[in-house]
Formats: C-alpha cells, structure tokens, sequence
C-alpha cells in the first residue's frame, strides 16, 4: 500500500483521501458483509452436503466460516483451509474430508469472477487474451479433476512409491471434491458466488462515488470489470491475498476506465481493500479469538491444526 501511494505521489493520495465521502462508507461495508453471509451459506450448504455438520449449529458453522477469513492474506487463501482443522476440534470431521470445500470455494469464487469480468470486456479490450486464457485453463482443469481414471490413475502410482503414506488422504479429498464439483453442485455454488461477489463489486461502485465519479450504469459495469478483474490477477498471481497484483491492476484499471486521478485511484484502491479484504482479516481475528475462548484453543493446538491443515 506505501510502495503504491509512494509510486503514485502520497501527497495527492492523501489529499484524495481527505475529499473521499464517507456517508459511502455503510454501503461500502453492507455490501461487503453480503458477500461474507452468502459465502457463508455456500460454506455451510457444502458442510451439510458431504454430511460433515453433525453436531454443528448454524452458529458456529458461521464462525467457522469467519474465522477462516484470518487466513484471506495467504496465497490463492488456501490459508483458509485452518476451517477444516476448526471443524476437526468441534466434531472430529478428519481433515482429508471436509478440505475439499476449501478447493470448490476457491474454484467457483474464481469461475464467479471470470463471469463477472465478462460483463466488462468490451470495455477493455486488452484484458481479452487474458480472460480467455483463464477461461482456457478452468475449463482444463475440470475437466481432469472430474476424470476419474486419470485421477485415480495418479493416486494408485502413489500408493507404489515413497509417497504411498499421502495416498488414503488424498483419495478421500479427491472424492470429496469430485462430488462438490459435479453438475447440480457446481451450478448451484457457481450461482451463489456470482450472486456473493458481485455485492463487493457494488461496494466498488460506492468507493468510485465516493471520490467524485458520477452515478450511472456505466460506472457500475466499470466497477464490475474493475473488482473482478484486479482481484482475478491476484488470484493467479498466488501472492499473498493477492498484494501488490490486485493493487496495481486496480489503480490502472480505474485511471484508464473511470478517468480519476491517479492518487484518487490509489486512494480508491486502499479504500475498497481495507473495506473488502482487511476488514475480512479483523473479522477473523476476532472469530478465532470467541472460538478460542469458546472451546478452550490454546495457541499450540492452534498452530498444530493450521499445520495440519
């Protein structure tokens, strides 16, 4: 964040900062939190699929879920994986089980995205060979994740060398998550996730406004593209949460579409990143710190789960 404001000039990042409205900001944070409840649901509707929410109520999958969101600042957030270690200590769910949820989250959070980005192509012609080779690439990998002799196939070449011990777990994630990835499954989730993430691109729209663009539909299909785009680049990126890409490709995407300033779209960057991932972060912090408290975690159980995890 200093090394983009330092690149943009921090004196008129900071100047933006001061003019940005902040009667925006409720908007901002309630869509935000939209797309944390309907990410839950699809976390708890996965749980309850693969029968693996027995013996847990809807409030403590819920913070389950939000105590995951520590672990956003990861690469691909596959950090996030530290729920299935949580759901281990309340119900004994073995984690090679329910660790394929974290891989469909992620898998249809991305295909959600490239939906997303979709709508704003026309808008940004070089970004094409892009998402089309995103597209290229997700469709390859379902497909071969959803063919069971070359998966299969792969797990019994294990079981014959060095690596045998890895093979039990990873066959019951494999079928773990050829079922979370088939048909009805993937639709339905893919949906949701469409439906989760375009409320953040909303929150967006509300940032832009907030630095003087003016309300249309316009600037909402802008907003659109520019979210899923620059949090797409991230992904792939494998960085941490994305840094540094979802940034840089945020601040270009907003100068080049919206025509703002670049230290207003730098200031507009920081803004819809504390406001999406960062507060994501706290909310975890303080998920983890009730589950804790709740179920006696000790900070060395804590440690041996993500490890696990």
């Amino acid at each position: 964040m200093l090394g983009l404001a330092l690149f943009s000039d921090i004196g008129k990042v900071g100047d933006s900062l001061s003019t940005f409205n902040w009667l925006m900001l409720p908007a901002v944070l309630g869509f935000t939190i939209f797309n944390y409840v309907l990410r839950w649901l699809k976390w708890d509707y996965y749980l309850r699929k693969l029968g693996q929410g027995t013996n847990v109520s809807y409030g403590q999958s819920a913070l389950l879920f939000t105590a995951g969101m520590v672990m956003a600042v990861t690469p691909g957030k596959v950090g996030e994986v530290l729920k299935s270690g949580l759901l281990k200590r309340l119900n004994g769910t073995p984690i090679s089980r329910s660790a394929p949820i974290v891989l469909a989250e992620r898998l249809t959070d991305g295909l959600a995205m490239l939906l997303l980005m979709a709508t704003g192509l026309a808008l940004y012609p070089p970004a094409r060979p892009a998402f089309v080779v995103l597209v290229i690439l997700s469709v390859l990998g379902l497909a071969l994740f959803q063919n069971r002799r070359i998966a299969l196939g792969f797990i019994a070449w294990l079981e014959r060398g060095r690596l045998a011990r890895f093979a039990k777990p990873l066959h019951s994630f494999y079928e773990n998550s050829a079922e979370l990835l088939s048909g009805r499954l993937l639709i339905v989730s893919t949906i949701i996730s469409v439906v989760s993430w375009a409320g953040e691109c909303v929150a967006m729209y509300y940032v832009l406004r907030g630095f003087g663009a003016e309300a249309s539909g316009s600037l909402l299909l802008q907003s659109t593209f520019i979210f899923a785009a620059s949090t797409l680049f991230g992904l792939v990126s494998f960085l941490p949460g994305g840094l540094g890409a979802s940034e840089v490709s945020s601040t270009l995407l907003i100068t080049t579409l919206v025509k703002l300033g670049e230290g207003a779209a730098t200031a507009a960057t920081i803004v819809i990143r504390f406001c999406t991932l960062w507060f994501g972060v706290l909310l975890g912090i303080v998920a983890m710190s009730i589950f804790a408290h709740r179920y006696g975690l000790i900070e060395s159980e804590a440690t041996n789960l993500a490890k696990e995890a």
